[in-house]
């Protein structure tokens, strides 16, 4: 069967996994994960898409990122590896391919779903510079984030925001929620609601989510 074309739309956010190829590590150690930062806030600068978050794990890469247009998303994400793979290479002796195939990415829905996606990247890791949580926790300043509505409506003040924010973070994601943020993400589709899936399977041309398993139904005669 023919694979999908990669869904991305203008103005919504997207969560973004690329891992490394065959698990191997794609940082090393802080100096990576600086390069990796600075190659992505001149590609998102370039392509007009903001940053909500980002966790730079050993073996992969989270992001969640809203494009102005949805070819943006996929030329961020191209522009970053290429700065940031020759650079890798040349530093660690290394050659070839970073990655283990394109990234992946799913179109999440804006309110809880969105919500529950900044706290699933910011809290992948409790090490410091490994996500952007700090830039939310009052942890820290963290250069090229924006910070989505949802997350404005935590609270009325920066400290009420951060510490609402903290709180969700040691609340944690709930396994069955990490579980389906990662299968949308790796299958490439929707997060949301029955009727935000319908609403942008309508709009983009192509299925927003798996199909049952099974044949279809006959229809009664």
């Amino acid at each position: 069967m023919a694979r999908l074309p990669r869904l991305a739309l203008a103005g919504h956010a997207h969560c973004i996994v690329q891992r490394g190829h065959g698990a191997r590590a794609v940082f090393v150690d802080e100096q990576d994960r600086s390069q990796y930062l600075a190659a992505l806030r001149e590609a998102a600068a370039t392509e007009h898409t903001q940053v909500h978050a980002w966790a730079l794990l050993d073996d992969e890469v989270r992001l969640i990122a809203t494009p102005e247009e949805a070819p943006q998303l996929a030329r961020m994400v191209q522009a970053i590896g290429r700065r940031y793979v020759s650079a890798y290479n040349r530093r660690h002796g290394c050659s070839g391919t970073l990655w283990g195939g394109r990234f992946r990415s799913a179109v999440l829905a804006p309110g809880p779903v969105l919500l529950d996606a900044l706290r699933w990247v910011d809290g992948a890791s409790g090490l410091p510079g490994h996500t952007s949580a700090a830039h939310r926790t009052g942890a820290g300043h963290v250069a090229g984030i924006t910070d989505p509505a949802e997350f404005w409506s935590l609270g009325n003040t920066p400290f009420d925001r951060e510490a609402a924010y903290r709180s969700l973070l040691a609340e944690g994601l709930a396994p069955v929620q990490q579980t389906r943020l990662r299968q949308a993400v790796m299958g490439g589709w929707v997060i949301g609601d029955p009727a935000f899936s319908a609403e942008i399977a309508t709009t983009s041309a192509r299925p927003a989510a798996p199909r049952s398993p099974g044949r279809p139904r006959s229809k009664a005669l």
